[in-house]
C-alpha cells in the first residue's frame, strides 16, 4: 500500500494538469519528427536512424536515473533538472525550422536530446506515482489517466496537422517552427505543475533491484524485461517506416496522415481503462501474452490494402492491442518490484524497450534496400518480415513468465472478448495464480 502523504489529492490534481500540458506537447511533436526530417530532405536510411539513435541514447542514459535519485535522496530534483532541458531541445528544433532547413544531423541531435532528457525523467516519475496511487488501483488509475491524456494528445495532433496543411503552400517550415515552439511552451507549463507535486519520502534502494541472475538462471523479472525488449525489436523493424509509406509512398496529405495515426491513438485511449480494470483482476502477464500474439497481425494488415479507410480500421485494431500490451507492461513493474527498487526496475524495463526499438529501427533501415518490392513498395516487404519475427517472438519467447500476485483465471479468448465489449459466456471465476 502506498504511503499516505499530506496533500495527496492536491498532488494528483497537479499530476493531472501536468499531464494535460505534457500531452499537448506530445501531440504537437510525436508524429511530426519523421515528416520534418522528410521535409528537409531526409532519406529512408536517415528515418531509420531517427527511430534508432534517440532510443539507444535514451536506453543508456536512463540507467543512470536511479543513481541520481539515490544521490539526491529524492526524485523531484531529477525531474526539475531534466524537464526544462527537454523543453530547451524543442526550442532548438524550432530555431532549426526557421534558420537551418538542411541541418539534418543537428535535427537528429535535437531529437536525441529530447528523447534522452525525457527518458531520465520517466523512472523517477513512475516510481513517485506508484507510491502516490494505491497499489490495488494501479490498473484502473493509470488506465483512466492515460485515456484522458490520450484525448488531449489527439486534439493537439489534429490542430498540428491543420497548421501544417495551411502553411504548406506558403512556408511549411514556419508551420513546423510553430509546432515545436508551442510544444516548448506546453512542456514548460507542464513543468510548473510538476514542481508543485508532493513527493512521498524516498525509500532507499537495497541494491540493483530485481532483474538479475539468481542461482544461475534468469529470474522472472529479467525474462519479462528481455521479452518486452524482443517484442519492441520485432515491432520497430516496421515502426518508423509506416510514416514513410504514408507520406512518400502513398502521398497522404498531413491531415490524412494524422487522421490514420489518430484513430490508432483514439482506439488506445478508448480501450485503455478497460485494459486497466482487467489487469487489476486478471493480472498483467496474462494480458501481455494474449496481446503479443495479436501484435503479429498488425503489419500484415497493411499488406491487404492501402486504402485510407481500410488502414484506419487496421489502426483501430493496432491501438486496441498495443493499449493492453503497453499498460500491462508498465504496471507489471509495479507488481514485481519493491518501492525501494522501483525506480531502478522501471529504468531497466525502459532501457530494454529502448534497446529493442533502436535495434529494430537500425535493422529495418539496413534491410530495406535489399528487399524485393511487394505490391510496388519495398517497405511492405519489410512489414512482412516484421510480422514473421513477431510471430516467433510471441509464440516462442514468453514461456516461463508468471504473475507475482493472486489473480482470477480467464482464458485468452474470453479476456479479449470481455475487454472489447463482445458477449462472452460468464461463469464464476475462481482465484488462483496466473
Amino acid at each position: 500500500m502506498a504511503q499516505k502523504i499530506i496533500g495527496k489529492k492536491k498532488t494528483l490534481r497537479y499530476s493531472f494538469v501536468d499531464g494535460v500540458f505534457a500531452s499537448f506537447m506530445g501531440g504537437f511533436v510525436q508524429d511530426y519528427f519523421t515528416p520534418f526530417l522528410l521535409a528537409i530532405g531526409g532519406t529512408v536510411g536517415q528515418v531509420g536512424l531517427l527511430g534508432a539513435i534517440p532510443n539507444l541514447f535514451a536506453s543508456l542514459v536512463q540507467l543512470k536515473s536511479p543513481d541520481m535519485v539515490e544521490k539526491f535522496r529524492s526524485r523531484k530534483p531529477v525531474m526539475d533538472l531534466f524537464v526544462p532541458l527537454q523543453a530547451a531541445s524543442l526550442l532548438f528544433m524550432a530555431m532549426l525550422a526557421v534558420f537551418a532547413h538542411s541541418w539534418r544531423i543537428a535535427f537528429l541531435l535535437a531529437v536525441i536530446l529530447f528523447t534522452a532528457f525525457g527518458a531520465l525523467v520517466a523512472p523517477a516519475w513512475s516510481s513517485m506515482m506508484s507510491e502516490i496511487v494505491d497499489g490495488d488501483k494501479w490498473g484502473a488509475f493509470f488506465g483512466w489517466r492515460n485515456q484522458a491524456m490520450g484525448f488531449m494528445t489527439i486534439i493537439a495532433a489534429l490542430i498540428a496537422s491543420m497548421v501544417l496543411f495551411f502553411t504548406k503552400k506558403t512556408c511549411l517550415f514556419t508551420g513546423f517552427a510553430l509546432l515545436f515552439g508551442a510544444a516548448f511552451v506546453f512542456r514548460m507549463l507542464s513543468w510548473s505543475f510538476l514542481r508543485r507535486m508532493e513527493e512521498p519520502p524516498l525509500k532507499q534502494s537495497a541494491g540493483a533491484g530485481k532483474g538479475h541472475r539468481s542461482g544461475g538462471k534468469l529470474d522472472n523479472f529479467t525474462r519479462f524485461v528481455f521479452y518486452v525488449g524482443a517484442v519492441n525489436f520485432s515491432a520497430n523493424l516496421a515502426g518508423p517506416f509506416f510514416s514513410v509509406l504514408m507520406l512518400k509512398g502513398l502521398r497522404f496529405t498531413y491531415p490524412a496522415y494524422v487522421a490514420v495515426n489518430s484513430v490508432q491513438n483514439l482506439a488506445i485511449y478508448l480501450s485503455i481503462r478497460r485494459w486497466g480494470r482487467c489487469a487489476d483482476r486478471l493480472g498483467n502477464i496474462r494480458i501481455i501474452k494474449a496481446t503479443s500474439k495479436l501484435i503479429v497481425f498488425i503489419p500484415a494488415l497493411w499488406l491487404v490494402s492501402r486504402n485510407p479507410f481500410y488502414l484506419a480500421a487496421a489502426q483501430v485494431f493496432s491501438g486496441f492491442v498495443w493499449a493492453g500490451f503497453n499498460l500491462s507492461s508498465s504496471n507489471f513493474v509495479y507488481d514485481a518490484s519493491s518501492p525501494e527498487n522501483r525506480t531502478r526496475s522501471v529504468a531497466q524495463l525502459n532501457a530494454s524497450t529502448g534497446m529493442g526499438l533502436c535495434a529494430g529501427a537500425l535493422a529495418g533501415g539496413l534491410l530495406i534496400p535489399f528487399l524485393p518490392q511487394l505490391f510496388g513498395h519495398r517497405i511492405l516487404s519489410l512489414f512482412a518480415v516484421s510480422a514473421a519475427i513477431r510471430l516467433v517472438v510471441a509464440f516462442l519467447v514468453p514461456f516461463g513468465l508468471r504473475e507475482v500476485r493472486r489473480v482470477e483465471k480467464m482464458g485468452a479468448v474470453r479476456l479479449l472478448s470481455s475487454v472489447a465489449g463482445l458477449p462472452v459466456w460468464r461463469r464464476k471465476q475462481q482465484p488462483g495464480l496466473g
